[in-house]
């Protein structure tokens, strides 16, 4: 029994020891940094403890709140149109696509391709004379916007963006469920005269809560940590319009040097996306509920 014990442990060894030394080494030490006005271009060793200032100021800060609410935006919007969007794409490939796999596969595309390459492309069909642009022109739009570089346009061009390469991925998780499904559950229903809509209604989206669940967790804390888009598509801008959190952390660490103030929003949003997680958490029995 021990030795199967030990060669259990053995296995598992380099992975807790990964997780020790690049995961929680790293937040004890930003908790650490949060506490001070480190400027880390001095090297080691300087630190200026100052206790909670960095905590009481960001939320004076006009960048910060700013950021923290364009991030709370883009997560009520994206979250629950990807998810929708995602099921109802789902339920209709499985049931009157031809080709499925294929169909499935290139959905899916978009969300393992590379989001550097992505963004630029998004960004060219968002120009003037980009594809988006003139999409928008031939449905009798005169004179649209300059997307990315709208103040009011410039998040939801993003948060289109972040829908269309999500959604493959939540159709495919959808996907691998609705195969499990139980056929005599819908024969019964057809037999009742439940037509497809009312099959959708009170069957398919009871059966895929646990699903739906899940991708709601997952898709919830990926929105918050979005960064890539918005660095390579608008840097933030203009102004703040676009400005999200973990982008605000990253030019405040990077660009001002001020790393014992990044560290401290750093655990503001592990605390959000944590007491996100939480109440999600507490809410899965009764959501899961078939």
């Amino acid at each position: 029994m021990l030795k199967s014990n030990l060669t259990g442990y053995a296995f598992i060894l380099p992975n807790i020891i990964g997780v020790v030394l690049f995961t929680l080494v790293p937040m004890l030490y930003s908790l650490f940094v949060s506490f001070t006005d480190w400027d880390y271009t001095k090297g080691f060793g300087n630190y200026n403890f100052i206790g909670i200032k960095n905590f009481i100021d960001m939320w004076s800060d006009e960048w910060f709140t700013t950021s923290l609410l364009n991030t709370i935006f883009f997560s009520v919007v994206v979250v629950p149109a990807t998810i929708i969007l995602a099921l109802v794409i789902a339920v209709i490939i499985d049931r009157y696509c031809f080709a499925k796999l294929p169909i499935r596969l290139m959905m899916f595309m978009p969300y393992i391709s590379n989001v550097v390459a992505v963004a630029i492309v998004w960004v060219m069909m968002y120009s003037p004379w980009g594809p988006f642009t003139q999409l928008m022109e031939t449905f009798g739009w005169k004179e649209p916007p300059q997307w990315l570089g709208d103040p009011t346009w410039a998040l939801p061009a993003i948060m289109l963006m972040t829908i269309w390469s999500n959604v493959g991925y939540a159709i495919m998780i959808y996907t691998s469920s609705i195969q499990g499904l139980p056929k005599d559950a819908y024969e019964a229903a057809e037999i009742d005269g439940a037509n497809a809509l009312q099959q959708f209604r009170y069957l398919t989206i009871n059966f895929l809560s646990p699903t739906t669940f899940f991708l709601v967790i997952t898709t919830f804390i990926t929105s918050f940590q979005v960064f890539a888009p918005i660095q390579i598509m608008t840097r933030g801008g203009p102004g703040s319009s676009s400005n999200v959190l973990v982008y605000y952390i990253y030019t405040s660490a990077f660009s001002f040097y001020k790393m014992g103030y990044a560290s401290a929003m750093s655990w503001i949003l592990f605390i959000i996306l944590f007491a996100i997680t939480m109440v999600q958490w507490h809410g899965q029995k009764k959501w899961v509920s078939y």
